[in-house]
Protein backbone atom coordinates (compact mmCIF):
# COMPACT_ATOMS: atom_id res chain seq x y z
CA UNK A 1 0.00 0.00 0.00
CA UNK A 2 1.15 3.45 -0.75
CA UNK A 3 -0.41 6.32 0.86
CA UNK A 4 0.78 10.67 -0.76
CA UNK A 5 -0.32 13.40 1.24
CA UNK A 6 -0.74 16.75 -0.58
CA UNK A 7 -1.24 19.94 -0.36
CA UNK A 8 -0.13 23.20 -1.83
CA UNK A 9 4.09 23.80 -1.96
CA UNK A 10 4.97 20.94 0.16
CA UNK A 11 6.67 22.56 2.44
CA UNK A 12 4.17 22.76 5.82
CA UNK A 13 1.23 20.46 5.77
CA UNK A 14 1.81 17.63 3.73
CA UNK A 15 6.11 17.04 4.83
CA UNK A 16 4.43 17.29 8.53
CA UNK A 17 1.29 14.64 7.46
CA UNK A 18 4.44 12.46 5.85
CA UNK A 19 6.33 12.70 8.97
CA UNK A 20 3.84 12.32 11.48
CA UNK A 21 2.64 9.30 9.66
CA UNK A 22 5.67 7.82 9.09
CA UNK A 23 6.17 7.84 13.21
CA UNK A 24 3.20 5.74 13.62
CA UNK A 25 3.76 3.23 10.91
CA UNK A 26 7.12 2.78 12.35
CA UNK A 27 5.67 1.56 15.25
CA UNK A 28 2.91 -0.65 14.01
CA UNK A 29 3.16 -4.01 12.18
CA UNK A 30 2.35 -1.93 8.84
CA UNK A 31 6.06 -0.95 8.99
CA UNK A 32 6.89 -2.64 5.91
CA UNK A 33 3.95 -2.85 4.31
CA UNK A 34 3.09 0.47 4.05
CA UNK A 35 4.89 3.19 1.94
CA UNK A 36 4.67 7.15 2.50
CA UNK A 37 5.42 9.84 0.66
CA UNK A 38 4.16 13.79 0.06
CA UNK A 39 3.95 16.20 -2.83
CA UNK A 40 2.28 20.05 -3.62
CA UNK A 41 0.17 20.68 -5.99
CA UNK A 42 2.33 23.51 -7.20
CA UNK A 43 5.88 24.01 -8.27
CA UNK A 44 7.29 26.79 -5.81
CA UNK A 45 9.36 25.27 -3.45
CA UNK A 46 10.11 21.77 -5.68
CA UNK A 47 13.27 20.13 -4.28
CA UNK A 48 13.58 22.41 -1.00
CA UNK A 49 13.55 21.45 2.45
CA UNK A 50 10.30 21.91 4.32
CA UNK A 51 9.92 25.37 6.08
CA UNK A 52 12.13 25.80 9.34
CA UNK A 53 8.34 26.75 11.53
CA UNK A 54 7.37 23.19 10.27
CA UNK A 55 10.52 21.36 11.24
CA UNK A 56 10.61 23.12 14.48
CA UNK A 57 7.11 22.24 15.71
CA UNK A 58 7.59 18.98 14.13
CA UNK A 59 10.84 18.13 16.13
CA UNK A 60 9.17 19.19 19.46
CA UNK A 61 6.83 16.78 19.36
CA UNK A 62 9.67 13.60 17.87
CA UNK A 63 9.00 14.03 14.03
CA UNK A 64 12.67 14.99 12.54
CA UNK A 65 11.50 16.43 8.90
CA UNK A 66 15.10 17.07 7.83
CA UNK A 67 15.19 14.74 5.52
CA UNK A 68 12.63 15.36 3.18
CA UNK A 69 12.19 17.56 -0.26
CA UNK A 70 8.92 19.35 -1.89
CA UNK A 71 8.15 18.08 -4.99
CA UNK A 72 5.07 18.36 -7.65
CA UNK A 73 2.37 15.94 -8.02
CA UNK A 74 1.84 14.68 -11.08
CA UNK A 75 -0.67 12.65 -13.17
CA UNK A 76 2.43 9.11 -12.81
CA UNK A 77 1.34 9.45 -8.94
CA UNK A 78 -2.08 8.32 -9.75
CA UNK A 79 -0.58 4.96 -10.90
CA UNK A 80 2.04 4.87 -8.23
CA UNK A 81 -0.05 5.70 -5.24
CA UNK A 82 -3.00 3.49 -3.76
CA UNK A 83 -4.73 6.37 -1.79
CA UNK A 84 -3.89 9.90 -2.37
CA UNK A 85 -5.37 12.63 0.49
CA UNK A 86 -5.24 15.91 -0.13
CA UNK A 87 -4.69 18.85 2.96
CA UNK A 88 -7.97 20.90 1.83
CA UNK A 89 -10.33 21.61 -0.87
CA UNK A 90 -8.69 23.31 -3.06
CA UNK A 91 -5.65 20.87 -3.49
CA UNK A 92 -8.30 17.99 -4.10
CA UNK A 93 -9.61 20.05 -6.53
CA UNK A 94 -5.97 20.94 -7.99
CA UNK A 95 -5.54 16.91 -8.24
CA UNK A 96 -9.15 15.70 -9.57
CA UNK A 97 -8.05 17.85 -12.69
CA UNK A 98 -4.62 16.22 -12.64
CA UNK A 99 -6.06 13.21 -12.58
CA UNK A 100 -5.86 10.42 -15.56
CA UNK A 101 -9.21 9.11 -16.95
CA UNK A 102 -7.09 5.44 -15.68
CA UNK A 103 -5.63 6.02 -12.35
CA UNK A 104 -6.38 3.45 -9.91
CA UNK A 105 -5.72 5.67 -6.76
CA UNK A 106 -8.22 6.73 -4.40
CA UNK A 107 -8.26 10.22 -3.90
CA UNK A 108 -9.79 12.19 -0.48
CA UNK A 109 -9.74 15.19 1.93
CA UNK A 110 -7.77 13.65 5.02
CA UNK A 111 -9.67 15.15 7.59
CA UNK A 112 -13.40 14.60 5.97
CA UNK A 113 -12.67 11.09 5.51
CA UNK A 114 -12.31 10.04 8.77
CA UNK A 115 -15.49 12.54 9.82
CA UNK A 116 -12.30 14.88 12.43
CA UNK A 117 -14.28 18.07 13.69
CA UNK A 118 -12.66 20.01 10.48
CA UNK A 119 -13.01 18.92 7.05
CA UNK A 120 -9.11 20.49 5.75
CA UNK A 121 -6.19 21.40 7.64
CA UNK A 122 -5.43 24.83 7.39
CA UNK A 123 -2.16 26.39 6.00
CA UNK A 124 -0.05 27.39 8.60
CA UNK A 125 2.56 29.39 6.65
CA UNK A 126 1.03 32.55 7.00
CA UNK A 127 0.10 32.51 10.61
CA UNK A 128 2.08 31.99 13.50
CA UNK A 129 3.60 29.65 15.91
CA UNK A 130 0.22 28.36 17.14
CA UNK A 131 -1.13 27.06 13.31
CA UNK A 132 2.13 25.09 13.43
CA UNK A 133 0.83 23.03 16.42
CA UNK A 134 -2.72 22.92 15.80
CA UNK A 135 -1.98 21.54 12.44
CA UNK A 136 0.16 19.01 14.41
CA UNK A 137 -2.69 17.72 16.52
CA UNK A 138 -4.98 17.42 13.48
CA UNK A 139 -2.53 15.23 11.47
CA UNK A 140 -1.54 13.18 14.69
CA UNK A 141 -5.52 12.76 15.17
CA UNK A 142 -6.04 11.67 11.15
CA UNK A 143 -2.76 9.33 11.24
CA UNK A 144 -4.28 7.37 13.89
CA UNK A 145 -7.56 7.18 12.46
CA UNK A 146 -5.46 6.25 8.86
CA UNK A 147 -3.36 3.94 10.65
CA UNK A 148 -6.49 1.88 11.69
CA UNK A 149 -8.24 1.66 8.19
CA UNK A 150 -4.59 0.54 6.86
CA UNK A 151 -4.83 -2.42 9.50
CA UNK A 152 -8.29 -3.43 8.62
CA UNK A 153 -7.14 -3.10 4.66
CA UNK A 154 -3.65 -4.83 4.45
Amino acid sequence: MKVLFVCLGNICRSPTAEGVFRKYLAASPLADKVSVDSAGTADWHTGKAPDPRTCAAALKRGYDLSMLQARQATADDFHNFDLILAMDKSNLANLEALRPANSRAELDLLLQRYALPRSEVPDPYYGGEQGFEDVLDLLENASQALLAELQERV
